[in-house]
This record gives C-alpha cells, structure tokens and sequence, in this order.
C-alpha cells in the first residue's frame, strides 16, 4: 500500500463512523456506484478508489433471483477474499449474507474480472484474525460491529478453481475449516 493511500485511508475512515454516513451512506452510495459503473463500462468503483471493492453475484436466499452486492474486501492470499457483513453499523445482518448462507455457490467481479468463487462463514476463533487483516486495511472497521450490537457475519470467498484442484472432500472445505451444520467455517491456517 502507498504511503498516500494510507495516509488517505487514515483520514477518510474516521469519517465512515460517523452518524451522518452511517444514515446517508447506506441510501447515497448505491445510486452513486451504479451511475459510476454505467459511465464506466463496468471499469471503475467509487470504493474501490479508497479500499479494495468487488461486486458480489449470489442467488437470493429465498426468492432465488440473482444478486448484485458492492463490498469491500481484504486479500487473504492465495486470490481469496474476507467479507464482512457490517451494514454500516445496522443492527440487522445485509441480505447477501443470508444469500451466501443460503447458497454458498457465487460469483465476483474484481477489476472487470468474474471468478467463481464459495463463501464459507469464518469460524469463531478464525474472527480475530480476519478482523485484524481488515483493520490492518481500514482502520477502525470493527467499530461497525460493536456499534450494531450484533456479531457480524464474515465470510471467506474462495475461488472454486483453487477448490477444485484439491482432492473432492478437500475442495468441499476449506483449509483449517470444518462442516458445522451444513455451513463450512473457515479459521486461518498458521
């Protein structure tokens, strides 16, 4: 990272956690990255200016009907990605993580590039981690979850190709992860 990124990142995130975003952000900034994606084939996201962003394909939890999710995301090697479900601090979990829940089967778009990817809820005790790979990236992010009162959902998307070079049980997990309730959890490997 660029030492004026970091020093942008530093100076912008405070402001993220402020009220005033909290309540406009969540209706302001939709609008404004769809009209930037139209303008720019696709090619440029107003978040992926300041932290890495992807746009999430999953299917709907319930009415199965494709979904399109912009989110921010923390590289965790290896091309998988950590998503947490902060929702700006509100104290209901987003709809895609229901979706991912649901159907851990998805798709992302990072820098015009689709992968097919599988969401697998991050395990308890791999949380800690994540959130510093996150914090480390966006300082002060765990902040959303301690303000919304719940435990955000964090997911670790894995791309099916790396998955499906590991042997068939592997590839139904990931690394250091284990089946609990017919969701795979993931905890970092050491």
């Amino acid at each position: 990272m660029s030492i004026i990124l970091g020093l942008v990142r530093s100076a912008v995130a405070p402001l993220t956690r402020t009220r005033l975003f909290r309540s406009t952000a969540p209706t302001v900034l939709p609008p404004v990255e769809r009209v930037i994606d139209r303008l720019s084939r696709g090619r440029v996201q107003l978040s992926a200016l300041l932290v890495p962003s992807l746009v999430l394909h999953s299917t709907g939890a319930r009415s199965g009907a494709q979904r399109e999710t912009r989110l921010m995301y923390t590289p965790d090697g290896a091309g998988r990605a950590i998503v947490a479900g902060t929702s700006f601090a509100r104290a209901r979990h987003p709809a895609w993580t229901y979706n991912l829940l649901a159907h851990p089967d998805a798709s992302i778009v990072v820098r015009g590039r689709r992968l097919s990817v599988r969401a697998s809820l991050i395990d308890p005790d791999g949380r800690d981690n994540a959130w510093a790979r996150i914090e480390r990236q966006w300082p002060g992010y765990r902040a959303y979850e301690r303000d919304s009162g719940r435990e955000v959902r964090m997911f670790l998307l894995r791309p099916v190709a790396a998955a499906g070079r590991l042997g068939t049980r592997e590839a139904e997990r990931p690394a250091g992860g284990e089946q609990r309730e017919g969701v795979s959890t993931w905890r970092p490997t050491t």
